[in-house]
């Protein structure tokens, strides 16, 4: 199959907007492949995805540019556009959990995920080896209250290097400091185990147990500086009951984080997320 190109646009409502976008499209030449849209009607906003082939005697960087001449210019709108053949480069940070490591690694393995993934960042060793067992190369950074300005810096200097286009907070259990999140150069996505906004910070499955809670959850989201409020990607739950103690209630969650994370990452590598203040709009 041919290159395509995905289009992510938002902007106020106006009369014959999906109207003029495939027209525009077909009027090149292009095929349509993916279209989906969405309004809010609250607050008038218009959010669509579009992927189309071009024609195979237009070149791919031009029909981006005439596309976006189209979205910005003339209708007024933002857009994001991304290309199918180029392969996002992701890294994963890690501490010492291993659940959601294996999941993306297996994933990746499998060809699961349209992404290179090029390493892992640890704030400890434990996982090294199983890192060196999925042929991954692994940069130990110890983090300590005194060290974690200069810790940040080699890290951020480790994803420049590398060109990261992704960072995958998979249980890496150090909050990010305000100036991490300003210098990296890409968006980076956390798995936080509870349904948020409930239990956001740490030992969520230990105030849930003392909540007593019927329903436990996962959710991935954007990572910002205001801790666990970043906007939320994808979230799922699993029943509990006054039967499941804090151990239970762990490895039940452990189960939902692993699907939840994997759903966000790959939903956002299909460039399916489209961030609208701290909301996502996910297009199916």
């Amino acid at each position: 199959m041919s290159d395509s190109v995905i289009a992510l646009l938002h902007g106020p409502d106006q009369p014959g907007l999906v109207a003029k976008t495939a027209g525009w499209i077909h009027q090149r030449g292009g095929n349509v492949l993916h279209a989906d849209q969405h309004l809010d009607r609250d607050e008038n906003i218009f959010f669509q995805r579009v992927e189309w082939q071009p024609s195979a005697d237009v070149e791919i960087e031009d029909e981006m540019g005439s596309f976006r001449s189209l979205v910005e210019g003339e209708l007024g709108m933002s857009l994001c556009l991304n290309r199918s053949d180029r392969r996002p480069r992701i890294a994963l940070m890690v501490t010492k959990e291993d659940h959601c490591f294996h999941d993306l690694a297996l994933r990746h393995r499998a060809g699961e995920l349209d992404a290179d993934l090029i390493g892992v960042l640890s704030n400890h060793d434990t996982l090294g080896g199983v890192s060196a067992s999925y042929g991954l190369p692994f940069v130990h950074i110890p983090v300590t209250k005194e060290t974690k300005k200069e810790a940040e810096a080699h890290q951020l200097e480790w994803l420049t290097e590398q060109k990261i286009d992704l960072l995958i907070l998979a249980r890496y259990m150090q909050v990010l400091s305000p100036g991490f999140l300003e210098e990296v150069e890409c968006p980076v996505i956390n798995i936080h185990h509870s349904f948020l906004p409930s239990f956001a910070g740490a030992r969520p499955y230990h105030q849930a147990h003392k909540r007593g809670v019927k329903l436990i959850g996962a959710t991935a989201h954007y990572v910002t500086q205001d801790l666990d409020e970043g906007p939320i990607i994808e979230q799922d739950v699993a029943r509990v009951s006054h039967r499941h103690g804090t151990k239970e209630l762990i490895e039940r969650g452990r189960d939902l984080e692993k699907l939840v994370l994997a759903a966000a990452v790959r939903r956002h590598l299909q460039h399916r997320v489209l961030v609208y203040g701290n909301k996502t709009v996910v297009f199916d």
